[in-house]
């Protein structure tokens, strides 16, 4: 296991970024951080959606130009 990852889901499309997320936390300790960069418009209400319904935190959302950046604590 480890404590960071990052995830490039940008040009995926609704509900991939989210889905595609969610496995890649799998592979990260409690606590760790993943960070999710994506295109797709419907991510900046998919992840806040995400991380309500798994438990998990929504630590920061920034926008860097066309790219959405997240960063999500997997939680204990």
């Amino acid at each position: 296991m480890t404590d960071r990852l990052e995830y490039d889901a940008t040009g995926l499309l609704c509900p991939l970024p989210v889905l595609r997320a969610n496995r890649k936390m799998r592979e990260l300790d409690a606590g760790g951080l993943l960070t999710v960069r994506a295109t797709d418009k419907a991510a900046e209400q998919d992840f806040p959606a995400y991380c309500r319904q798994t438990g998990h935190e929504l630590v920061s959302t920034a926008r860097e130009g066309d790219v959405l950046v997240f960063v999500i604590r997997k939680k204990a």
